[in-house]
């Protein structure tokens, strides 16, 4: 007998895993012992402890127990093409993980500040009213909400190109809507229901508007200093306008504007 040998516990202190691991790798055939002591208890030699020193360095390297009792008992080349591919993945892992930690930095970024474009974008983008301290604004008072958490996912994603699509589809929007005030076209026609349906989606830009939540911001738009004077700089009357158009589209989709909540 190896009188230099280890019972499973010495071992597994001295490599730094757990008894339940070793005895696993034994029933798997992938590291065991191969002596025995008097007593009839099996013990690890010092080559078995290099093997299970080996079986540590190829799963910090992420490779498979499978993959580990192949490379263990393969030739020298075999075993430096396996070690490549490996290396391969790995470094593609580490590439896909880098996205990753990207895209969480924008995520955090666009919870703390809203739209992720330079003050003097923003502007460009969004028109000479347009103020970037406004989503400061917003964040304060809609921060902890999940309508700010979706907009920030969604900001997170999102291009200047993607935001002068978004732009143009308001502006757009707002031309079409300061149209039908001065035409007088009546809430609850077929055309005032479809411009409400185009608000509706246009705020679906940020997060996802039910025709509840837009009966709420509806609403907003009138009671609201701020955003009533935004849309009646855009047409007098619209604030208004759309608030009602809003209701009757919202009771054309089966929803009591009477009723509505924030859903």
């Amino acid at each position: 007998m190896n009188y230099g040998a280890r019972t499973v516990g010495a071992v597994a202190a001295f490599v730094g895993v757990t008894v339940r691991t070793l005895h696993h790798w034994d029933e798997i055939g992938l590291a065991g012992p191969s002596e025995r002591s008097a007593a009839g208890y099996r013990l690890y030699t010092a080559s078995d402890v290099a093997r299970i020193q080996r079986v540590l360095v190829y799963r910090e390297l992420g490779v498979s127990l499978e993959e580990t009792a192949k490379l263990l008992e393969a030739d020298a080349d075999e075993a430096a093409d396996s070690l490549i591919n490996q290396r391969d993945q790995l470094r593609a892992r580490i590439r896909r993980l880098e996205r990753m930690a990207d895209a969480l930095d924008r995520l955090a970024e666009a919870r703390r500040e809203g739209v992720l474009l330079p003050p003097e974008e923003q502007v460009e983008i969004f028109g000479d009213t347009w103020r970037p301290s406004w989503a400061a604004q917003a964040r304060e008072q809609w921060g902890d909400t999940a309508q700010w958490a979706e907009f920030a996912e969604r900001a997170a994603d999102r291009t200047a190109e993607d935001w002068r699509r978004i732009a143009a589809g308001v502006e757009a929007l707002h031309a079409d809507l300061a149209q039908a005030v001065r035409e007088g076209v009546e809430p609850g026609s077929r055309r005032a229901d479809a411009l409400a349906e185009r608000h509706r989606e246009a705020m679906s830009e940020y997060f996802d508007c039910t025709h509840s939540m837009h009966v709420i911001l509806g609403r907003t738009n009138v009671d609201d200093p701020g955003f009533r004077s935004n849309y009646e700089a855009i047409e007098p009357g619209l604030s208004v306008w759309l608030r009602d158009a809003i209701d009757a589209n919202a009771r054309t989709h089966g929803v009591d504007p009477e009723t509505a909540t924030w859903e």
